[in-house]
């Protein structure tokens, strides 16, 4: 059997890769909720009261989570910082060095990934609304945050010198904590980012029924990259689910298809 990925010191590159080649991507379901022209921002939508609203879309938006089931649940920074304790000024270190990921304190717990590559986000413990919290870090960050990460008992894994290279992320939590599928749930520039990445597998969209209307307005994917790129180049959505919910919320489920020439980005 193979070695584990995250247990092959990072200076030993030719290995690494090799191995890195050899374990298998998790299965990535990007799970949202967005009005009808696909904006992000709820406090905009009106349904009826605000805590109608509010309710409605708790609902909708929790329940086909737990149907689709799943090792855990990933997020970006932005989306992840209204869960933390607070954030603090990271110093990236101007020298890279080899780090080996860290598999804290999980026990029989889902994951709550939180995609963070400069480590600004502080979390009391470990646990997250009885999740075991995962970071998923840039190589630079700074020695006493990884520490402070430790003593709490909180993972962590690296995605490359910048934190971009979601793919070698995604093979480490595979490795490490045995993850065969996690929900991706925003923001729109991380759902972006996978997308552009190659690494989504599925879309679950709860279309709910109201209409935000405005431009600029964060939507399900906001890649930001340039005005040439085409992050779904070669792809083709394929519906496998359709289920109305209560109050007109519609649930559609696609499978993403991929073209044999469609580049793997990393």
């Amino acid at each position: 059997m193979l070695s584990c990925l995250a247990c092959v010191p990072a200076g030993r590159s030719h290995l690494h890769s090799l191995i890195e080649s050899q374990i298998m991507d998790p299965k990535i379901t990007c799970h949202m909720i967005a009005s009808v022209d696909g904006r992000l921002l709820p406090e905009r939508w009106s349904h009826g009261t605000i805590k109608e609203t509010s309710d409605l879309i708790h609902r909708a938006y929790d329940q086909p989570a737990e149907r689709l089931g799943g090792d855990g649940w990933m997020v970006g920074r932005n989306t992840m910082a209204s869960y933390a304790d607070g954030e603090r000024v990271p110093a990236p270190m101007s020298t890279l060095v080899v780090r080996d990921s860290f598999k804290g304190k999980r026990g029989k717990r889902k994951l709550a990934i939180a995609i963070d590559p400069f480590g600004k986000l502080v979390f009391a413990g470990h646990e997250l609304d009885g999740d075991h919290v995962v970071m998923i870090l840039s190589e630079r960050v700074e020695d006493t945050y990884l520490a402070d990460l430790r003593s709490k008992g909180i993972s962590y894994v690296f995605a490359g010198p910048d934190g971009r290279n979601l793919r070698k992320a995604m093979k480490t939590l595979h490795c490490l904590f045995g993850v065969r599928e996690i929900l991706l749930q925003g923001g729109g520039q991380i759902n972006g980012a996978f997308l552009a990445a190659g690494l989504i597998d599925e879309f679950s969209t709860l279309v709910f029924p109201a209409i935000d209307g405005m431009h600029a307005i964060p939507s399900i994917v906001d890649y930001q990259g340039k005005d040439t790129q085409e992050p779904a180049a070669g792809l083709r959505l394929r519906l496998i689910a359709n289920e109305t919910l209560e109050e007109g919320v519609v649930w559609l489920r696609h499978a993403v298809e991929r073209s044999h020439d469609t580049p793997e980005h990393a």
